[in-house]
């Protein structure tokens, strides 16, 4: 299985990060790297992800999100790129309302 993790950035970064990191070991979901040029396993800004998904036109099973709280905003003002960018994942997952991925994929 295959994920990307969005981790908008904020002070807890680092926390959430591993939350997500622990997450992905424990469900054998493995990190996908869309832009060769990118320097980290993660995306901090939406905007950017929407961007590398098109470009590489990808579908990947899983999204992993700290919290919906977090991505509130961008969701909130752009409802159009929100549903796009779900739409190259099979599961959005929301880190603070854990459950294990499912195995099948």
């Amino acid at each position: 299985m295959k994920g990307i993790y969005l981790i908008p950035a904020n002070d807890q970064l680092d926390r959430h990060k591993c939350a997500a990191i622990s997450y992905m070991q424990e469900n054998h979901i493995k990190p996908v790297k869309l832009n060769p040029h990118q320097l980290n396993d993660y995306y901090t800004i939406p905007h950017a992800l929407l961007y590398d998904l098109k470009k590489t036109r990808t579908h990947i099973q899983y999204l992993l999100i700290p919290s919906e709280d977090l991505i509130e905003d961008f969701i909130n003002a752009y409802p159009a790129r929100w549903l796009i960018l779900k739409s190259f994942f099979t599961e959005v997952v929301f880190l603070d309302k854990k459950k294990p991925a499912s195995s099948a994929g």
